[in-house]
């Protein structure tokens, strides 16, 4: 890295859930995860959820596979630097970003991620749409619990577990520091992501969310992907069976999202995406966190 003096960066954020945007469309740019680790904390650097490491999938061999439906490859990073196959809420800044950056123009464009090829929509009024796959729905009951409260939960999987608690109050969700317990272990042997739900209206929800490894997190787009299916089926409503999309409007506390379930099971998540500031890296700083 000694021999690159000059790293541009972005920062955006979706429904608040935050990255840092690295552009490299050659992929030259060595980002180990203690430097993404750097980047990514809130008062030591620059601050984010994750990294939105942006790529040529041609240039990466990770994505290489894919460069003839999707030119661009979203190398996604958690804030900790390890690595992570998807990210709703960051596909659809890596979208904004490729916008901003001339890459693309608003319509229909298809973002490589390590969960395969995703279809995005760049609205008009600016909001973006991606396609977030379809929903598993586990047989079995489960149980979620906070203090002396225990709620019956919904078990759905996004390509990662969610167990969706419908609640009277999101206060009764409690700080959500730690990882609400869960019955039977069985059903989630590597954690849950766990939303707490309320009703605001017809086909309108709000959650708050604890997510596996992180705590409460400002937004959460499989989270609400997993609620909007939740909150359809509670209703009676699986557009499979009815020909019918199911749509829901889903408050997040950094915002809102707009989930639609098509009959065919895929859903697709609407929402804003804004880049909120450009600038440098100083790479004798980034070296000396990595230790390059």
């Amino acid at each position: 890295m000694s021999t690159r003096t000059r790293i541009a960066f972005l920062k955006g954020h979706g429904t608040e859930n935050d990255f840092v945007i690295v552009p490299d469309p050659e992929n030259t740019i060595d980002l180990p995860p203690a430097a993404v680790a750097a980047l990514c904390d809130r008062r030591a650097g620059v601050g984010g959820d994750g990294l939105l490491h942006v790529v040529r999938s041609a240039a990466h061999p990770e994505a290489r596979h894919m460069a003839a439906e999707a030119e661009w490859f979203m190398d996604y990073r958690n804030g900790d630097g390890s690595i992570a196959e998807m990210c709703g809420n960051g596909v659809r800044v890596f979208a904004r970003y490729l916008q901003r950056a001339g890459h693309v123009t608003e319509g229909d464009i298809a973002v490589a991620t390590r969960g395969g090829v995703k279809a995005v929509h760049i609205a008009k009024d600016g909001d973006v749409t991606v396609g977030m796959g379809r929903a598993l729905l586990p047989e079995g009951d489960v149980a979620v619990s906070v203090g002396e409260r225990t709620w019956p939960a919904r078990n759905v999987n996004m390509g990662n577990p969610h167990a969706v608690a419908f609640v009277d109050d999101l206060s009764h969700a409690g700080d959500l520091l730690s990882p609400p317990p869960f019955s039977p272990a069985a059903a989630y042997p590597d954690g849950v992501n766990v939303e707490f739900v309320i009703d605001r209206g017809p086909r309108h929800v709000a959650l708050r969310v604890h997510e596996r490894g992180a705590g409460e997190t400002r937004s959460c787009g499989t989270g609400a992907c997993a609620v909007a299916v939740a909150t359809a089926r509670r209703d009676g409503a699986d557009p499979a069976d009815t020909g019918v999309p199911a749509t829901y409007t889903v408050d997040v506390p950094g915002g809102t999202l707009v989930i639609t379930e098509r009959p065919d099971g895929e859903i697709e998540m609407t929402g804003p995406a804004v880049i909120v500031a450009e600038g440098e890296i100083d790479s004798v700083w980034l070296e000396s966190v990595t230790g390059a």
